[in-house]
């Protein structure tokens, strides 16, 4: 193994700008990559971040036992889990779920791209975690062009440790990121280290005219899309794009499962036969599920072996298929509307995340295809 420990500092940050490179399909900007060069990821990690362990789970792994495989994650091209459980870890590790961590370096640097920031601008960043979002994006704009919100004490803590001994001068907020930081407005870029199911009406109103806010997108059925929309007039409007993939904003999250909250022993469902295979809504076509998601709005999957489970948010409706015999409970036919919705899917010719769309105008929030007058969905 590559000793990552001993390698000049240089050496591993001009590796990991190869990685991102590769993965981006061209090179990183040069403002981007100086900032990187300026700014090493591994100052803002903490001594215990956890790691995938190859049995869809994770394991801890410290500094201090473990430094090469520590600086490895440090310096590789992927997501490194910084908290798990909201900082109260498990006794048990299957109950373990990460609740905090440090980006893939080509997606932070992806959207710092898309974000397009110039010299002179404000900048809110919703999701401080470790620090070093917001350290790329002080280097690049300079002091007091920064604000941050974390809504947990301690991740907060230790990203204003880092960025102070950095020297970069970044206000940090713990705080509801929903809320924004109405002392700082107006920003010119407002962007989310979290994905969301709604946007938050304070960021548009805290977002100077011309500004563009940046998130990631989650809906149920499936967290991919990030969104770009651009602030007019006490409105906004803009588009997805694939490939994004974030922790859900706390505040909109909802811990939900099939045998806990859903399925009681004495629902008497309906039974009926299946058009669509399973795996056409929760298997590898990811456009499709992203789709499905927005179409749907409130409807979230999960397998059980060869079984897929299909749920409603609010835990009334209910549908199972396996593989193609229907099982359905509650006031909605859920399988009834996703067999629909894909349908629709196909009849406007598969669409992909470019393809849609969201406006956010006071208080009302939709979805559109390919254009915003011809609405999808309305947002709850």
């Amino acid at each position: 193994m590559t000793n990552f420990v001993h390698r000049p500092e240089q050496a591993v940050v001009r590796g990991l700008l190869r990685g991102v490179e590769d993965e981006l399909g061209g090179p990183v900007p040069p403002e981007w990559r100086e900032a990187i060069e300026a700014v090493p990821r591994h100052r803002f990690l903490p001594e215990r971040i956890w790691l995938e362990d190859g049995d869809g789970g994770y394991a801890a792994c410290d500094l201090q036992r473990a430094p090469e495989r520590w600086f490895e994650a440090a310096y590789s091209d992927v997501p490194v889990v910084t908290q798990v459980n909201d900082g109260v870890e498990p006794d048990d590790p299957d109950d373990m779920w990460p609740s905090s961590s440090a980006s893939a370096p080509s997606i932070v640097v992806r959207m710092l791209r898309e974000l397009d920031v110039r010299p002179g601008m404000n900048v809110m960043e919703v999701g401080t975690g470790t620090g070093w979002n917001a350290a790329l994006l002080a280097h690049r704009l300079g002091p007091g062009r920064v604000s941050s919100v974390e809504v947990d004490h301690e991740v907060a803590r230790h990203a204003c440790a880092s960025l102070n001994a950095a020297g970069l001068a970044v206000d940090v907020l713990c705080g509801d990121g929903a809320r924004g930081w109405r002392l700082r407005q107006p920003f010119d870029r407002v962007i989310s280290t979290c994905s969301v199911r709604r946007v938050p009406t304070a960021w548009i109103e805290q977002t100077a005219p011309g500004g563009v806010i940046l998130t990631p997108w989650d809906n149920p059925m499936l967290c991919w899309g990030l969104l770009k929309l651009t602030v007019a007039n006490g409105r906004a409007c803009g588009r997805f794009s694939p490939h994004s993939a974030f922790m859900l904003m706390r505040g909109q999250r909802r811990d939900l499962r099939i045998f806990r909250d859903v399925v009681r022993d004495d629902h008497v469902p309906d039974e009926s036969r299946a058009s669509l295979e399973p795996d056409r809504v929760a298997g590898d076509d990811w456009e499709a599920r992203f789709a499905l998601g927005l179409k749907l709005r409130d409807v979230w999957t999960a397998w059980d072996h060869t079984r897929l489970w299909v749920a409603t948010t609010d835990a009334l409706s209910w549908a199972a298929v396996d593989p193609f015999e229907v099982w359905q409970y509650g006031p909605r036919r859920l399988w009834h509307e996703v067999e629909a919705a894909y349908r629709w899917w196909e009849q406007h010719g598969r669409p992909g995340p470019e393809r849609f769309g969201l406006t956010v105008t006071g208080p009302d929030q939709w979805v559109w295809l390919d254009r915003p007058t011809n609405l999808v969905r309305a947002l709850p």
